[in-house]
């Protein structure tokens, strides 16, 4: 098939990257917890903002945050956070960069007590993708039950900049649930993958 003539979820049409993003990696299953907290700071650095901005400044995001390495993270000094603020590769928010190091710690007490972030996170969808039908951009929601619980417990535990709609679009990402438009080329295709 034609890369031209597949039909896809309209948010993405921006620019290549974007398009990239949308075929390989949104609404694909991460069981992987480096992956999940590279989203986990990704999304929170969003907030108020649009995806396209973050995904412009995920290089930057991997180099200033140590390849997504949360153990790294954790242990940011301050000194750093605010040599960070300097940084044009990221958004120069101190609370959000702030939120991130304190995320990293609260991660690792998730994994402490679960095992890993992966198991903790796909207990809140009893471990399947939820498969949803959505036929325009219009019925995709901002948030779900799974994810009000979700950004519930998370603060609760004490990470910061995740509230539903944060938790929900960290859903949609990392596969938790499936939000391509019934006649995306991905929906079908992300729908068969199945647990590694």
């Amino acid at each position: 098939m034609e890369e031209q003539s597949l039909t896809r979820c309209p948010w993405c049409l921006g620019f290549p990257q974007y398009i990239e993003y949308h075929d390989q990696e949104w609404g694909v299953p991460v069981y992987d917890d480096q992956t999940h907290f590279e989203f986990l700071i990704l999304e929170s650095a969003q907030a108020g903002l649009s995806w396209a901005t973050i995904l412009k400044k995920r290089e930057g995001y991997r180099k200033a945050f140590a390849d997504f390495d949360y153990k790294i993270v954790a242990e940011f000094p301050d000194s750093y956070a605010e040599e960070l603020l300097q940084n044009p590769g990221i958004i120069r928010n101190k609370l959000k960069i702030k939120a991130a190091i304190n995320n990293a710690k609260r991660f690792m007490e998730i994994q402490g007590e679960f095992g890993s972030f992966s198991d903790y996170i796909w207990g809140f969808v009893e471990g399947k993708t939820i498969q949803n039908q959505l036929r325009s951009m219009k019925d995709a929601p901002a948030t779900s039950p799974e994810s009000d619980r979700l950004a519930k417990d998370l603060k609760k535990r004490g990470f910061k900049f995740l509230g539903s709609t944060t938790i929900y679009a960290h859903m949609q990402a990392t596969g938790l649930v499936n939000d391509h438009l019934v006649d995306c080329f991905r929906h079908s295709e992300v729908k068969k993958l199945k647990r590694p």
